[in-house]
């Protein structure tokens, strides 16, 4: 488990590779508030991606397109799910449904189902990101998760199927330095997921109404996402049945929008600093089996080996800024 999630975060961060690519999916909206609503969030996706200098498709909002939402949406995945450590962004904005197990997004024309997404896709390594906004979205999880993969859906089951509003905040998050739970000065795919649910409650707090969506992340390939609900901060306080892992340690090293007066950090560098802290992680999970002589040992070696990395990342960047001296 530790070197896939040192692959995976590292993979998904990795500077020398290209931009990522961001694929938006406008879904048929069925009434003109909802088609307003989605080609909002979508808007905001996409100046997202035009900040990032992301590769960019879109789905959905063209006129007169030349081949059905459903085509272009396959041929865009099977041009784009090549070998490559640059990270796909698959971003589904709208309505969803859940009839005889089967979990479907409407597009215009042909919906597409959870299973034929899963086919498209593929057996592939390329990092994937698929945030599902739409309702009924929860099945998605079960038939999409997998290894070098983060899964975000609206709903925690088919059975919601009321409006999803969740898809609205993440689409505000995502470059909200507000979202910043821990301080880094960048927004975590985690902390946009956190915080989107967050802002999910309290809408329907102040609404006086009944929540009819959870909001789930999976990315740990169990097939078992992990709500918001479970986290205090950016760590996971719940304990998951049946003996499986919380999600969430590898969406916290993921971010879309990054912070461009911080030091940049070469692949090699990233790696190490992935599988420091994942090793951190590890212990902290493990504290109650350990003496506090022990976990605290273990623990000032790890954080001490990260102090030298991030000093030796801010004298790279420095050394990087300083002119080179004059001859004399």
């Amino acid at each position: 488990m530790l070197v896939t999630l040192t692959i995976l975060a590292a993979t998904l961060h990795a500077e020398e590779t290209t931009a990522p690519t961001v694929v938006v999916v406008v879904g048929i909206g069925g009434a003109p508030d909802y088609e307003t609503q989605f080609s909002q969030w979508a808007d905001q996706w996409q100046q997202h991606a035009k900040n990032r200098k992301a590769i960019y498709h879109e789905v959905g909002r063209d006129k007169q397109p030349e081949m059905s939402d459903r085509d272009q949406l396959q041929a865009i995945l099977k041009t784009e799910t090549k070998k490559t450590s640059a990270p796909l962004w698959l971003i589904m904005i709208g309505h969803g449904t859940f009839f005889r197990d089967v979990a479907k997004f409407n597009l215009r024309g042909n919906d597409v189902s959870a299973t034929e997404l899963a086919e498209w896709l593929g057996p592939q390594t390329r990092p994937l990101v698929i945030i599902n906004c739409a309702s009924s979205s929860g099945p998605f999880i079960n038939r999409l998760s997998g290894p070098h993969r983060i899964l975000v859906t609206s709903t925690k089951s088919g059975a919601e199927q009321n409006f999803a509003r969740f898809g609205k905040f993440l689409s505000q998050a995502i470059g909200d330095t507000g979202a910043d739970l821990d301080h880094d000065d960048e927004v975590s795919l985690l902390e946009a997921f956190l915080s989107a649910s967050g802002r999910v409650t309290q809408f329907y707090q102040q609404e006086n109404r009944l929540p009819t969506e959870q909001a789930l992340l999976d990315d740990n390939a169990d097939q078992t996402g992990t709500p918001a609900s479970f986290f205090r901060g950016v760590r996971a306080q719940a304990a998951a049945k049946e003996g499986k892992s919380i999600d969430g340690d590898i969406a916290r090293r993921v971010h879309l929008m990054q912070n461009p007066n911080l030091p940049a950090w070469t692949a090699e560098q990233q790696t190490r600093r992935d599988q420091i802290e994942t090793k951190i992680d590890m212990l902290r999970k493990q504290k109650d089996q350990l003496d506090n002589e022990t976990y605290y040992a273990q623990l000032e070696t790890q954080l001490v080996q990260l102090a030298h990395l991030y000093a030796e990342v801010d004298g790279t960047a420095a050394d990087a800024s300083t002119p080179p001296s004059q001859p004399r």
